[in-house]
C-alpha cells in the first residue's frame, strides 16, 4: 500500500513510500522526497517509475535463478561424469590388476618366467592407465570449476614442449614424434604442469590412433602462439568431430581402448587459458589438433622464466 501525502494513509509523512510490485510479488519499497499532497501527477509517475524498477528486479531475481539452476545441471553432470569413470574406466583397470597379482601370489611356482613376466606388464600397463584416467578425471572436475583460478606465470612454450617430449619419446622407441619449434618465440602466462598435460594428451593420442610420423609444431602468428600436433591417422569421422571434445566421446569405438576424457580436459585446459583447441582434417589424411594461445604484453627483463 502506498503510504505519505495526498495517499490516504499516514499523510503526516514527509515523503511517499511505495511499493516495488504487486499484492503477493512486492520485492520492496521506494522513498520518494519532497512529496506534496497536492503532487498528483508527481506522485502517479513516482508510482511508474516504481513499477517498472520492479519489473527490472524481478528479470533479474528470474535470471539469477536460471543461472543458479544451470549451475547445479553441470554440478550434477559433473558428478555423472566421475560416477561413469569410477563405475567403468577405474574399476576395469583395477580387476585387472588384482587378477595378475593375485595369479603371482598365489600360483608365482607354477608360472614360467615368460608368463610371469606377462602379468607383471599386465600390471605396469593397466596402473598407468588408471593413473591417466584418474588424472584426467580430477582435471575436468577442477577446471568447469568456476571457483578455481589457476596460477599462471610467464612461461617458454619451448621448454614445456620439451619437457613433454622427453616424456612422451618413452613410450616412442621407433622415434615418431618430429617437432619444429624455432627461436625466439614469445613467452606465454600460462600453468606449465596443464599445458604439458594437454600436449601429452594430444601425443598419446597420436602415437595411439596412426601409425606413420607425427610432427609438432609452434608457430607465432598475429597475437597467437599455436601449437600444433599432425599426424597421418584414419581421421575423425565428420559426424564424431561435433562432439570430439565432450566427456565420453571418441571419434572410433572399435579402435584401441580409451576414456574419452582426454580431449575434454585439452579443451578444458585450452579455455583456461583464454585459448581455443580445434582439430581439422588433414589433406592426405590424419587429423591436425591446433592449441592456440593468446600473445599477452610480454614482461620486462627479470620477469620470465
Amino acid at each position: 500500500a502506498l503510504l505519505g501525502p495526498g495517499t490516504g494513509r499516514w499523510p503526516g509523512l514527509n515523503a511517499w513510500y511505495l511499493p516495488l510490485g504487486e499484492k503477493g510479488r512486492v520485492t520492496g519499497a521506494a522513498c520518494v522526497q519532497p512529496a506534496l499532497a497536492r503532487d498528483e501527477d508527481g506522485r502517479q509517475h513516482a508510482q511508474a517509475l516504481c513499477s517498472l524498477l520492479a519489473q527490472a528486479v524481478w528479470r533479474l531475481r528470474l535470471t539469477a535463478s536460471m543461472l543458479a539452476a544451470q549451475g547445479e545441471a553441470q554440478q550434477q553432470q559433473l558428478q555423472s561424469t566421475f560416477l561413469a569413470a569410477i563405475s567403468h574406466d577405474l574399476r576395469t583397470p583395477l580387476a585387472a590388476i588384482v587378477g595378475a597379482a593375485s595369479s603371482l601370489q598365489t600360483q608365482r611356482d607354477k608360472l614360467s618366467p615368460a608368463e610371469q613376466d606377462r602379468l607383471l606388464g599386465s600390471i605396469a600397463g593397466e596402473a598407468s592407465y588408471l593413473s591417466a584416467v584418474t588424472e584426467n578425471t580430477l582435471q575436468l572436475v577442477r577446471l568447469s570449476s568456476s571457483a578455481q583460478e589457476l596460477r599462471r606465470d610467464w612461461e617458454s612454450m619451448e621448454e614445456i614442449v620439451g619437457a613433454v617430449l622427453a616424456r612422451v619419446r618413452q613410450r616412442d622407441p621407433g622415434r615418431r614424434i618430429r617437432s619444429r619449434v624455432p627461436e625466439g618465440l614469445p613467452l606465454v602466462k600460462a600453468d606449465p604442469v596443464l599445458l604439458a598435460q594437454l600436449l601429452g594428451n594430444l601425443l598419446d593420442n597420436a602415437l595411439k590412433y596412426s601409425e606413420g610420423a607425427i610432427d609438432l609444431t609452434v608457430s607465432a602468428e598475429g597475437e597467437e602462439l599455436v601449437v600444433s600436433v599432425k599426424d597421418r591417422g584414419a581421421g575423425i569421422p565428420d559426424a564424431a568431430q561435433a562432439t570430439i571434445f565432450e566427456p565420453y566421446a571418441r571419434g572410433d569405438q572399435a579402435g584401441p581402448r580409451g576414456a574419452g576424457l582426454g580431449l575434454a580436459v585439452c579443451r578444458a585446459i585450452a579455455q583456461a587459458h583464454g585459448g581455443r583447441l580445434t582439430l581439422r582434417r588433414r589433406q592426405g589424411g590424419g587429423s591436425c589438433f591446433s592449441l592456440a594461445l593468446p600473445v599477452e604484453q610480454q614482461p620486462s627483463r627479470g620477469e620470465g622464466p
